[in-house]
């Protein structure tokens, strides 16, 4: 039991780089992946273009190979790669704003998709202007129908944040992998099983009382 209480004291030491990698993750790529969204329904061929090839390869390439990249690649790029050397965190950070906001913009321009042309025009017949409309109008039936696979790439957020540990940042997953290591004792693994489904707990809780929330 001393071993046990040893561990998650050790553990807990992590939790600062995957709950702040989480945070940060999440309060970021959300606004970028709605702004995406709107932009890959515009009605401009270009833009859609842009962000549809930004999509596209951020969600084509497995997010460890982005890590490697922004931490490890940017430095080799001539003349500026100097200036685009990143901390581990800060890295780690960039990498997975990026990768989830492609995510999200899916999600939010499927949830934009399922809009009823119907209801912009009765917002403009009411009187609504075009920001009024996408606020009061598209943006909530969006949520609606969006918050479901948000939730679940929320949670696998959590999960994926161990994925850092392969950049060296002393996340969760480094100290339990640090004590195997250390006292040849895979308890620390549990340990860390343990933390994630707490945290993914939590965040299903959550979600499920957003989206009740949300049904209207």
């Amino acid at each position: 039991m001393d071993y046990f209480l040893q561990l998650c004291g050790a553990l807990s030491g992590g939790l600062k780089y995957t709950v702040g990698l989480f945070a940060i993750t999440i309060a970021c790529s959300l606004p970028l992946g709605l702004a995406l969204a709107f932009l890959r329904a515009s009605g401009n061929r270009f833009v859609r273009g842009i962000t549809g090839g930004y999509v596209w390869l951020m969600r084509g390439t497995p997010l460890l190979l982005q890590l490697f990249f922004f931490y490890f690649g940017l430095t080799f790029i001539p003349v500026i790669g100097k200036y685009l050397t990143m901390e581990r965190f800060p890295a780690a950070c960039v990498t997975f704003v990026l990768n989830y906001a492609a995510y999200f913009c899916e999600i939010f321009r499927g949830g934009l998709l399922s809009v009823d042309k119907g209801q912009h025009e009765a917002a403009k017949v009411l009187g609504f202007s075009r920001w009024q409309t996408t606020l009061r109008v598209v943006i909530p039936q969006m949520l609606r129908v969006a918050l479901p696979p948000v939730t679940n790439e929320a949670i696998t957020l959590v999960k994926d944040t161990a994925l850092v540990t392969a950049i060296g940042v002393t996340e969760v997953l480094y100290f339990a992998k640090s004590a195997v290591n250390r006292d040849v004792n895979v308890l620390a693994y549990v340990v860390a099983a343990v933390f994630y489904l707490v945290m993914t707990y939590g965040l299903t809780q959550l979600f499920k009382y957003l989206e009740k929330r949300f049904s209207f």
